[in-house]
C-alpha cells in the first residue's frame, strides 16, 4: 500500500472518530441520582412505566444516552451514534402519547442498539473496514424498521471484529473493545460491542447475529442474556456481511438484553413478520406452557477441549438449582461435537477464505484471524506436516483432524461436506433428543470464561462448544450464572494437557503455558454463563426454559440492569 493509501486510511479513521465524538457530546453528563431509576429498569419495565404516565420517552432516552457515553469511554464499544435522530423520535413519541394516550407499540420509548452490520439510513455500515467509511446506507434493514414501528428508539450501532469471524472485538477503523468487567480481557465477538454496551446499561435492548457463537460468546463473557433463534425466525434483510451468498453454515439473528423477558418481548414482536424477500418463516410467536417438571440433559465439557473449573462450576450450579426445583437432570456426552466442528471447519474453509479476507483490502489483518485462516494459505505438504507433528509429538488428534480439513476444496467436496452437515444434524436428533427425551440441554458456552486480548489468535477452536449448535441449527439461549472466583476456580495442581484425549496443544495454551489464557485471579469477577438448547423451531420453548433456569438460580447472583458498577 502506498503513502497515499495510508494517508486515506488515516484520514477515514480520524474523520469517523471525530464524528463519533461530536455526536456523543450531545448527551447529558451521567448523573446516578437522575439517571439510575431508568437504567435499572428492563426494556419491559420501561414500556410499562411510560404507559402508566410515570416516565416519558425523552427522560428515558436522556439516561441511556448519558450511560452510552460512559460505556464508550470504558470499553470502546460504539461505532455510529444516532443521538440527534433519537431525540427527535423521543419527542414525537411523547407528543403522540400526550395526544392519544396510547403507545405506538410494544417497544414504545425503549432505547435500542444494533450490531454495526445492520443498515440504517444516513449512517455507515463499515464493519470496521476503513475503506467502507463515509458511505452511508440508503435503506433501513427490515429489523430496524420492525423495531422502530414498534416504538423503539435506536441510539447507537456497536463494534465488531474484523470480518466478524472471531470472538474478540477489534478492527482497523474503530480499534479494540474491552470487557466491562476486566480491561485486560475481550468482550467477545462478533456481537461484542453490543454485549459490552448492554452490560453497562448503555442500551436497554440490542440485536446481534450468530454463525459460530457470535451472539452467545460475548453474552457469556459480559454477563447478559441472549437468544440465538433457529435460522430464518428473524430477518437478515438489510444486513451486511463479508461473505454474502455463503450458506454452508447459515447466520441466525437475535436479541441481546438484560433479562429473559426482554429477549421474549423482542421475539413476540418480530417472529413471523415477512420481509420484502420473504426470507423469514411466516410463523408468529407461539406461547408455550411448560409441564411442571422438565427433563434436562447436561455436560460440562465435550471430547475436544476440557472446560475450566469456572465453566464447569457454572453448569454444575445450574444443574443443582434445577434439581432443587424438582427437574430431572441427566448427564450425557455430546459425542458428535468433533464431527460438528470438523464439518464447520471443512465448510468455512472451502474457498480458502478468499472472499471473506478480500474485504480487508489494505487494512492490517487482525491477529484474531491467525489460526482460523492459517491452514488454507499453507502449501499442502506444510499443512499435512503440521497436522502430522501435532498428532505424532503431542498426541493431539483433535488438532490434527481440524487442521487437516482447513484447506480449499472443490465444489464436489463442498457438496459432500454439506451432506455431512445434514447427517450430523439428523444423527443429533437420533442420538440425543430421541434417545433421552430431553426438553432441553444445559451446556458450557465455552471452555474459558473469557480470553485475554490477542488470545483468539491461537485459541479460535474454543468456539467448538457454540459451533455445534450452528451446525445442527438449534435455538439456544444464554443465561448468566456466576462469576470467576480466584479460590474456587483454581486449576487442579495435577492438570495435564490432553490427558483425556482432548487437544493437548490448545489446553497447554489455555492452562499451563508460561502465560496461560486462564488465570482465575486476573479474571476474578468475570461473568460465566451457560447455553440452554432446544430443538429446531422450539425457540419459544427455549425462552420459557431460560425463565425456568433464571428463576431457579435466583436474583442474588447479581445480573441484570444496574449491576455494573465502576471498578
Amino acid at each position: 500500500m502506498g503513502n497515499s493509501g495510508n494517508a486515506q486510511r488515516q484520514s477515514n479513521i480520524s474523520s469517523k472518530h471525530s464524528a463519533r465524538d461530536k455526536a456523543l457530546a450531545l448527551a447529558s453528563p451521567y448523573d446516578s441520582d437522575t439517571h439510575d431509576p431508568f437504567l435499572h429498569a428492563t426494556a419491559t419495565e420501561i414500556v410499562e412505566s411510560i404507559a402508566a404516565g410515570k416516565w416519558t420517552a425523552s427522560q428515558v432516552l436522556d439516561a441511556y444516552m448519558a450511560r452510552a457515553v460512559v460505556s464508550q469511554a470504558k470499553t470502546n464499544c460504539i461505532t455510529e451514534v444516532l443521538f440527534e435522530d433519537a431525540k427527535k423520535q423521543a419527542k414525537e413519541l411523547d407528543e403522540e402519547f400526550t395526544r392519544t394516550g396510547k403507545l405506538r407499540g410494544p417497544l414504545h420509548g425503549v432505547p435500542m442498539s444494533f450490531k454495526d452490520q445492520y443498515e440504517i439510513v444516513g449512517y455507515d455500515t463499515t464493519l470496521g473496514f476503513t475503506h467502507w467509511a463515509n458511505k452511508p446506507s440508503t435503506k433501513d434493514a427490515f429489523l430496524v424498521t420492525q423495531c422502530r414501528e414498534a416504538g423503539a428508539i435506536i441510539i447507537v450501532k456497536t463494534n465488531v471484529p474484523q470480518t466478524m469471524f472471531a470472538f474478540e472485538c477489534s478492527n482497523a477503523l474503530w480499534g479494540r473493545t474491552t470487557n466491562p468487567w476486566g480491561d485486560k480481557y475481550t468482550c467477545g465477538g462478533s456481537s461484542g460491542g453490543e454485549a459490552a454496551l448492554l452490560a453497562m446499561d448503555g442500551s436497554a435492548l440490542g440485536v446481534g447475529s450468530d454463525i459460530g457463537g457470535s451472539l452467545r460468546i460475548p453474552t457469556s463473557y459480559c454477563g447478559i442474556y441472549a437468544l440465538k433463534p433457529s435460522v430464518d425466525r428473524v430477518s437478515s434483510d438489510g444486513t451486511k456481511g463479508c461473505n454474502p451468498g455463503y450458506e454452508g453454515i447459515r447466520v441466525a439473528y437475535g436479541p441481546m438484553g438484560r433479562s429473559v423477558r426482554d429477549c421474549e418481548l423482542f421475539c413476540r414482536i418480530v417472529f413471523g413478520q415477512q420481509d420484502g424477500a420473504h426470507q423469514t418463516v411466516p410463523v408468529p410467536f407461539r406461547p408455550v406452557e411448560l409441564r411442571g417438571k422438565l427433563k434436562f440433559g447436561y455436560y460440562v465439557e465435550d471430547s475436544m477441549i476440557r472446560s475450566s473449573p469456572a465453566n464447569v462450576r457454572a453448569v454444575q450450579e445450574t444443574i443443582k438449582a434445577l434439581r432443587s426445583q424438582g427437574h430431572e437432570c441427566v448427564e450425557f456426552l455430546p459425542s458428535l461435537s468433533k464431527e460438528a466442528m470438523s464439518t464447520f471447519v471443512a465448510l468455512t474453509t472451502a474457498d480458502g477464505y478468499k472472499r471473506m479476507l478480500s474485504t480487508i483490502e489494505s487494512d492490517p489483518k487482525e491477529s484474531s484471524l491467525y489460526l482460523s485462516t492459517l491452514g488454507p494459505k499453507l502449501p499442502g505438504f506444510v499443512r499435512r506436516f503440521i497436522a502430522w507433528a501435532a498428532h505424532t509429538f503431542y498426541g493431539d488428534k483433535p488438532f490434527h483432524d481440524l487442521f487437516s480439513l482447513a484447506r480449499s476444496k472443490s465444489v464436489s467436496e463442498f457438496v459432500e461436506f454439506t451432506d455431512r452437515r445434514n447427517k450430523v444434524a439428523k444423527a443429533w436428533y437420533k442420538e440425543v433428543w430421541d434417545k433421552y427425551g430431553f426438553d432441553g440441554i444445559i451446556a458450557p458456552v465455552q471452555s474459558l470464561p473469557t480470553i485475554p486480548h490477542g488470545g483468539c489468535a491461537m485459541l479460535s477452536p474454543l468456539a467448538a462448544s457454540t459451533i455445534l449448535y450452528n451446525v445442527i441449527d438449534s435455538p439456544v439461549g444464554v443465561v448468566p450464572v456466576t462469576r470467576v472466583d480466584p479460590t474456587t476456580d483454581a486449576l487442579p495442581a495435577d492438570f495435564v494437557p490432553g490427558a483425556t484425549g482432548t487437544s493437548a496443544i490448545l489446553e497447554k495454551g489455555m492452562y499451563t503455558a508460561p502465560t496461560p489464557a486462564y488465570d482465575p485471579v486476573a479474571m476474578a469477577g468475570i461473568p460465566v454463563g451457560v447455553q440452554i438448547v432446544g430443538k429446531k423451531w422450539e425457540d419459544e420453548k427455549v425462552l420459557a426454559m431460560m425463565k425456568v433456569v433464571d428463576e431457579a438460580l435466583g436474583t442474588a447472583r447479581g445480573f441484570g440492569p444496574g449491576t455494573w458498577k465502576a471498578q
